[in-house]
């Protein structure tokens, strides 16, 4: 059994409350990165359940919404809540520079990995180069 007893556990019962009021504003994870055919981004969603992710874009903005749901069964009494629980939201303004209809995403081992093609006007191309002998100024 866990016991929480005077100083160090009136401590730990704000932290609690404090870590209970922040997860409404916590930010999920991520890191970005890319290369020369797409952006790649990955967030860090451990714990839930892959029917409670859902991605959308807007216009020019990636909403990402997930939620995870407390395991504590209804009626047991709570000894000890570290892990945030609740509907987290994460929003990333995207360039016009990607293609978000062909977007692709996958969730595995709790990390969701986006990936967004770059949109065809904004891969590096070369540019033909045409004509014969160097131009001649007349006066």
């Amino acid at each position: 059994m866990l016991a929480r007893t005077g100083a160090l556990g009136d401590l730990d019962r704000l932290t609690h409350q404090l870590a209970h009021a922040a997860a409404a504003d916590a930010v999920i994870p991520a890191d970005a990165w890319r290369d020369d055919e797409a952006l790649y981004v990955q967030f860090d969603l451990p714990g839930m359940d892959r029917s409670s992710i859902e991605l959308t874009v807007e216009r020019d903005t990636l909403t990402l919404t997930a939620e995870r749901h407390s395991p504590i069964p209804a009626g047991a009494k709570a000894v000890l809540t570290e892990r945030p629980t609740g509907r987290f939201t994460r929003r990333l303004t995207l360039s016009d520079a990607l293609d978000s209809e062909a977007a692709e995403a996958a969730y595995d081992n709790g990390v969701l990995t986006l990936r967004l093609p770059l949109a065809a006007h904004a891969k590096p191309r070369k540019i033909a180069i045409s004509g014969g002998g160097p131009k001649q100024l007349t006066a």
